[in-house]
């Protein structure tokens, strides 16, 4: 049987709105951390309650919150996504490479944005979680990332 408890609510009047745009040049597939770019966000803008937003303006990358702690992790999900969308599979769109279509189906299989709630001006990750920007191309690439925040600021 499931035990349940929950917090008292908390409010906040939602009267601030700010935004920004990350530039990451990644090495090529694999994972790259926005984690410390997203608090430090939060912290210029001042952030107090409210949504962190974030939106990869790419289709062949994607955004995910995954484990931190055991770089093993995200060496098995690179491996999973290469066996669910392989470079070697005859695809119809390879106007970009071999890889191209496999990079699309990859981030169909993840995400492009993520919502986070924020309170006292940081993000309410768990303990083992950190975001990512997943590269799902060989090779290295410049992505834009927007951070938004939508909530209350401290004063």
């Amino acid at each position: 049987m499931s035990v349940m408890t929950r917090t008292h609510a908390r409010t906040a009047r939602i009267d601030f709105h700010a935004e920004a745009r990350l530039t990451v040049r990644t090495p090529g597939e694999g994972f790259t951390d926005l984690t410390r770019e997203v608090r430090a966000f939060l912290t210029e803008i001042k952030a107090g309650e409210g949504m962190a937003y974030l939106f990869c303006r790419h289709t062949s990358a994607s955004l995910t919150i995954q484990e931190n702690a055991d770089p093993d992790v995200r060496t098995d999900l690179i491996t999973a996504l290469r066996l669910l969308a392989p470079r070697d599979h005859p695809w119809v769109h390879d106007l970009e490479g071999p890889d191209d279509m496999p990079a699309h189906i990859r981030t169909l299989l993840s995400d492009t944005q993520l919502a986070i709630p924020v309170s006292q001006g940081r993000p309410l990750l768990g303990t083992w979680q950190a975001v990512y920007l997943v590269e799902h191309r060989a090779r290295p690439h410049e992505r834009e990332v927007v951070l938004a925040f939508s909530g209350a600021a401290t004063t």
